[in-house]
């Protein structure tokens, strides 16, 4: 007689109707402490100076590093399939001169 058995690493992922719609970002900023990693979402308008941070997602370092790795074999396997991804933004857009005195 065979069991039902359902993988033991098998994870139940609901994904609620007004999250799957998603948001749009054109630029992510990403600081960190010595105990997180804190990435904001933002979408920037042309010809309008004020920009909103539109999502903030906090990891762990090791989740950050684990995120990093996702990104660029999933950056890898688009390119493979689509051609190169060409960045032609500066790489220190908007500037950067501020640096986060708080700890948590």
């Amino acid at each position: 007689m065979a069991e039902n058995k359902k993988p033991q690493n098998q994870v139940n992922i609901e994904l609620p109707e007004e999250v799957a719609e998603g948001l749009y970002s054109n630029l992510a900023i990403i600081s960190h402490s010595q105990s997180e990693f804190v990435v904001d979402f933002i979408r920037m308008v042309p010809n309008v100076p004020k920009a909103k941070v539109k999502s903030r997602i906090i990891l762990t370092p090791q989740h950050a590093k684990r995120l990093l790795k996702a990104l660029n074999e999933n950056v890898k396997k688009y390119e493979a399939q689509h051609g190169k991804v060409d960045d032609k933004e500066p790489t220190q857009f908007p500037p950067m001169n501020f640096t986060p005195t708080a700890q948590a």
